[in-house]
């Protein structure tokens, strides 16, 4: 049936091939009657259909590596939030059209098949979208890669909204099934724990180590192909399940005791049970390392497996092997690799050493030192006691190189070393990864230039040539063409569709932007995609929004480096000025906040219940009426920000500068037209770059001022006492306004803003509101925010991921594109 499908050419033999291919899957695949398919059976059944004909472009690119020996690149992450993957599959594959006339002719909607699909929500905010995103480009750029990670049965939580407060439930996103993944238990690798070391010396005098003793579990591969756009690539996402090495013991079985007969099973299997447990337990942290672990030793061996089928040694790995770490969490990847090399290929040191270093390339993710990840070493020498050798081995070469580097410079050799000393020795993991890899990048300008001079500022001393800035980007094809048709329709018919997989086409628009014509048709799409999202709006909130208002959106991870309390604070200041009827002329706004909070951070879960109480009072009032309205949209996801960001009128990227790495956001609503008010932080400055200073709207202290701040005394009672509305939004807060029956509700906030402040939300306050009141006056003349709109989307190809890819792929990973036929 796949060939039948290959051969079809026009759209209308296609959608009619996959009607019958779709009513072939629902008798062969699903066992159902063909005359009374559910919906959920069609979404299944066109899975299937659609996933036939990504198999044979996906074993024609396998085979195409072997053939051309290509050197690959095995990106690894514990994040993947790859979101749907029906209407993502169909675009690229240049089905979209053939698949909704084909399920019309059913009798079904592709748009309310496509809402059945769960999402794969196998991450927790950027990093683990950008590594979707990045899946994307390199198949799009014909880039012979894989992406590795774990198949988290309980994805990121779903999150309820009960009375304001954030209430978790488990994300079960494989309860009725996959219908896009191979799973493969006929491929399994072993992943040990625990155990201890034996050592010997052979006959040469040679010392060599043994991991004996040690428990086992099973990694399983699960694949899920991923398609590039318009071409024949279709690469590999691979995620490990865990497995038992044994099903159950028989003889407690035997004796009746059926839980300690199946203990065994479930404790291994707990490794992929659920995305990142709590650690705030010795239970947790021991959890989430192994998952580490896992994930790195079951992809090893893959790999290492993929390598000695062609070749006889390791000392071409170099050639052939590229491996990117997304952040620190796959960093055990490094010390696992010489395991290999010394224990079981014998290699010596300095020869397993050398190609480590040139295979492993670093993505670091934070700017904050706190965040750095850091194990204990009592942890590690009891779960992985051999890697805890060879950690310490990697640090003591190290540190003699420091030492002859810089002769009687103490301090530096304490600050660098891998083994933080002090009441508990701790592994710094992200120094691991800088002394083991020929590459260190940031994921914007500021980023990089803020990890040089302050954050890694040593190690940018002693291996200046290994750092460098690749600033992360977003996937077109679904950023843009997926999730805003109508948008995409309008360029796509000025333009052509070029711009698809090169975004710097996206400059022709900037004529248009003068063209009163082609601004009317703009704002049309954006009035449609508004309407669309005050549906669902209503929908899911029962509140009925103002269309013609300012959709002013800020979605993202919940945290107090994000500023969303600095947002709410606005919304409470337009609150008083209503009330007061002061404040001059009024701009409608709608604004709009998404995000999860991690399960144990009280304060953002406090944030959370602040924003759901401030809507309660301000959605209420009869005197705001439709001027202003407040909505947390709960249990944020990648389906739902596809809704989001084509009705944004105004992004939210407020971070304390200095402390968003890059961001991604920011990025997807500029792309789509909406004007940006953020700070000079993360991939800010560059989007004011591209788009010009008089298309953004910028406020707030540069990071060398939030700096200053600090160094100088920063009080924010200062700020709280010198300014009225200030002081009334704060007493609001604090006083129990908006918490009448627990009036102390909301002391931890109001007493974290007027004690140390550590976000600077006061400092910024000021700015901000000014700035935003310039936001009010723009959006007043349409036909001059609709011009700033268009020459946003205009100017945000450089911000495409497949540049981002087209640059690790040149100065990291040094691989070429393998073209499949």
């Amino acid at each position: 049936m796949a060939n039948k499908l290959a051969k079809a050419k026009t759209p209308g033999a296609l959608a009619t091939d996959l009607v019958a291919h779709i009513k072939d899957h629902i008798v062969s695949t699903l066992g159902k009657d063909p005359t009374k398919p559910q919906p959920y059976d069609i979404y299944n059944a066109a899975s299937f259909a659609i996933r036939d004909r990504l198999i044979e472009k996906w074993i024609k690119t396998q085979n195409t590596y072997y053939k051309t020996n290509a050197k690959r690149v095995y990106y690894l992450s514990l994040e993947f939030l790859a979101g749907r993957t029906f209407g993502n599959s169909l675009i690229n594959m240049g089905l979209f059209d053939a698949c909704h006339e084909a399920l019309h002719q059913m009798g079904y909607d592709l748009e309310d098949i496509r809402e059945i699909e769960w999402d794969a929500g196998l991450g927790n905010g950027g990093l683990g979208r950008l590594a979707a995103c990045f899946l994307d480009s390199l198949a799009t750029l014909e880039i012979p890669s894989y992406g590795y990670g774990i198949h988290y049965e309980y994805g990121i939580f779903h999150q309820f909204i009960q009375n304001g407060n954030q209430v978790e439930a488990p994300d079960n996103w494989l309860r009725y099934g996959n219908p896009w993944e191979f799973v493969r238990p006929g491929h399994l690798f072993p992943v040990n724990f625990y155990g201890r070391v034996d050592q010997y010396m052979d006959s040469h005098g040679k010392l060599h180590s043994e991991w004996v003793d040690a428990e086992t579990v099973m990694a399983m591969a699960c694949d899920t192909p991923v398609p590039g756009y318009n071409n024949n690539h279709v690469i590999n996402m691979r995620l490990w399940a865990a497995r038992s090495s044994r099903e159950f013991d028989l003889s407690f079985f035997n004796q009746g005791d059926y839980i300690r007969a199946l203990e065994s099973k479930m404790k291994s299997e707990t490794i992929s049970k659920v995305l990142y447990p709590s650690d705030h337990f010795a239970e947790g942290r021991e959890l989430r390392l192994k998952q580490q672990y896992f994930l790195v030793c079951a992809t090893l061996q893959d790999i290492v497996r993929r390598h000695v089928k062609h070749n006889k040694d390791f000392s071409n790995v170099p050639d052939l092997v590229a491996i990117q770490l997304n952040d620190t969490h796959p960093v055990l990847a490094i010390p696992e690799f010489m395991r290999i090399l010394l224990d079981k290929e014998k290699c010596d040191w300095d020869e397993a050493w050398a190609v480590t270093v040139r295979i492993f390339g670093y993505t670091n993710h934070t700017l904050m030192p706190e965040a750095l990840e850091k194990w204990s070493v009592a942890l590690m020498e009891t779960v992985l006691p051999r890697h805890m050798q060879i950690i310490y081995e990697i640090n003591r070469r190290f540190l003699e190189h420091v030492a002859k580097s810089f002769p009687g410079d103490y301090d530096r050799i304490q600050r660098v070393s891998i083994i933080e000393e002090g009441k508990e020795k701790m592994v710094r993991m992200a120094f691991l990864a800088i002394v083991g890899s020929h590459s260190v990048n940031g994921v914007s300008a500021l980023h990089t230039d803020l990890l040089k001079l302050n954050v890694l500022k040593d190690f940018y001393d002693i291996f200046p040539e290994k750092f460098n800035n690749k600033t992360n980007g977003i996937t077109p094809r679904r950023w843009l063409k997926k999730c805003n048709d109508g948008l995409s329709k309008l360029i796509t018919g000025k333009i052509g569709e070029k711009w698809v997989v090169e975004l710097d086409e996206l400059k022709k628009l900037i004529p248009f932007a003068k063209d009163s014509k082609f601004r009317a048709e703009w704002r049309a799409v954006k009035q449609a995609n508004k309407e669309k999202l005050a549906e669902y709006i209503l929908k899911e909130n029962g509140i009925k929004v103002n269309t013609e208002s300012i959709f002013d959106v800020q979605v993202k991870r919940i945290h107090e480096y994000k500023r969303q309390l600095l947002n709410v604070l606005h919304v409470i200041t337009l609150y008083n000025r209503i009330k007061s009827g002061k404040g001059g002329e009024f701009t409608p706004r709608t604004v709009l906040f998404a995000g999860k909070a991690a399960p144990s951070y009280k304060m953002a879960k406090l944030i959370i219940k602040l924003i759901n109480s401030v809507a309660d009072v301000v959605n209420a009032d009869r005197q705001v009426g439709d001027k202003l309205k407040v909505l947390f949209l709960a249990n944020y996801r990648v389906s739902l920000e596809e809704k989001i960001i084509p009705a944004a009128d105004l992004s939210e990227q407020i971070s304390t500068a200095g402390t968003e790495a890059s961001g991604t956001g920011n990025m997807k609503f500029a792309l789509n037209g909406a004007m940006t008010i953020g700070t000079l932080d993360g991939a800010n400055i560059e989007i004011m770059d591209e788009v010009g200073k008089d298309n953004i709207f910028i406020f707030g202290h540069t990071a060398e001022e939030i700096s200053a701040l600090g160094e100088a005394g920063y009080n924010p009672m200062d700020y709280y006492e010198n300014n009225a509305e200030l002081k009334a939004v704060i007493d609001m807060i604090g006083d129990g306004y908006f918490s009448p029956f627990h009036r102390e509700l909301f002391h931890p906030i109001s007493d974290s803003l007027l004690g140390k402040d550590t976000f600077r939300v006061l400092a910024d306050y000021a700015q901000y509101i000014e700035c935003q009141d310039k936001v009010s006056k723009a959006f007043r003349d349409k036909n001059q925010w609709d011009k700033m709109s268009i020459l946003n989307t205009a100017n945000m190809g450089k911000f495409s991921s497949d540049r981002t890819i087209m640059e690790y792929a040149k100065d990291i990973w040094n691989v070429k594109p393998v073209h499949v036929e």
